[in-house]
């Protein structure tokens, strides 16, 4: 008897990791490094929380239901912000407000995928994408990258099968933390179009990416929402995690298939958090840009630091945005190892394993870093216990 479509997944690894510290005790002199989830630990900033207790105590439209699709004041703003970073043209009726970009990528799926067809994913992958794709009956084709952790177009060219709809990318990446090259979306967006496919594009991290103006040109291509899916995130930005509100950007026609699915799971998007996104990109350009600085700061002490652990065997992937991925120099598999560092070193990381195919080697040799939660100090500390590990 076929398993339920849950059954045919993993348990969230967030979940697993989180998990590997019941129990233990870490010392004074040594507290733990958590450096396994790629969010915000501090709330909002105090002036949008003070914007938002205002909202929830004098607007009553906040506590009802709102659009499927989300409030269009949002949109609008998505629609003239994103025409205005990206270069391109971009109309509110190709934008969706979704409960989080986790819910944008499960729709835009449902909007593309039946029962047995194929979407490629670049492996390492951000695992919820893959849980998403087994649940929704859907196969995911692994795309394995190289050691610069950058997809080749020629080579998932040559994974595309009468049943594959969709190549998804992600960029700044998770795990890897690469910046795609905008040639390399350019790449993917012509490979997607001449096959007629859709190219999903996850852009969670695009306020961290450290590189200045537009990071490609697809939303400046005619027609581009024929092919490109855009994925947005409002919770690293704005620091609204717990307030659930993201984006999805592609043509009018598959926001209308996108509805019915939204409407199912969701009915509207939070409305404390979609006020709260729209009162953010108004007022918090500055502070935003202050965020990325910091990121970008903790990014280089990575950069810098690492040559230490380079000397000893391991070796830095990828690092941008939230997270550096690195190979490790030891026997056991990076899922042995994970778990011996919260006894040994009082520091949680994700393993490889959680991000690649079963049994895959490089899986057992990866390690995802997610740094941003950590300063300077933290970062220096991390690479004293990492560097204290012996086989």
């Amino acid at each position: 008897m076929p398993l339920p479509r849950a059954a045919s997944t993993f348990s969230p690894p967030i979940m697993q990791a989180r998990r590997w510290l019941e129990g233990v005790t870490f010392p004074p002199n040594r507290p733990l490094i958590n450096l396994s989830q790629a969010a915000p630990t501090e709330p909002p900033p105090a002036p949008l929380r003070e914007a938002m207790a205002e909202m929830i105590l004098s607007d009553s439209s906040v506590h009802l239901y709102g659009p499927v699709l989300g409030l269009p004041a949002l949109r609008e703003e998505v629609a003239s912000q994103w025409s205005q970073a990206y270069a391109g043209a971009i109309r509110p009726d190709q934008v969706a407000i979704t409960a989080g970009c986790n819910q944008a990528y499960s729709a835009a799926i449902a909007t593309l995928c039946t029962d047995g067809d194929e979407v490629i994913l670049p492996v390492p992958c951000y695992f919820n994408h893959r849980m998403w794709n087994d649940i929704a009956g859907v196969r995911t084709v692994p795309l394995v990258l190289g050691a610069d952790l950058l997809p080749d177009p020629d080579a998932a060219a040559a994974l595309i099968t009468p049943r594959t709809r969709a190549i998804v990318l992600v960029s700044p990446n998770n795990p890897g933390g690469v910046e795609y090259p905008a040639e390399t979306l350019r790449a993917f967006f012509d490979l997607a179009r001449a096959r007629g496919l859709s190219l999903i594009v996850d852009e969670t991290y695009r306020d961290f990416d450290s590189r200045e103006g537009p990071p490609h040109d697809l939303f400046a291509t005619p027609d581009w929402d024929r092919t490109l899916v855009h994925l947005y995130s409002f919770s690293k930005a704005y620091r609204l995690t717990g307030h659930r509100v993201g984006a999805m950007l592609t043509s009018p026609d598959r926001l209308v298939e996108a509805e019915k699915f939204l409407d199912c799971v969701i009915i509207s998007p939070p409305q404390v958090g979609q006020h709260a996104a729209l009162w953010g990109m108004r007022h918090l350009r500055d502070w935003v840009a202050q965020e990325r600085l910091e990121i970008l700061d903790r990014r280089a002490a990575v950069i810098e630091g690492f040559p230490r652990l380079k000397a000893k065997g391991w070796n830095l992937l990828g690092c941008g945005a939230y997270f550096a991925y690195v190979t490790h120099p030891f026997e056991e598999p990076s899922d042995t190892l994970a778990k011996r560092l919260v006894h040994e070193a009082s520091v949680l990381l994700l393993p490889g394993t959680m991000f690649m195919p079963e049994g895959s080697p490089e899986g057992a040799r990866g390690l995802r870093v997610a740094f941003a939660n950590v300063n300077r100090q933290g970062i220096g500390a991390l690479f004293d216990r990492l560097d204290s590990v012996t086989p």
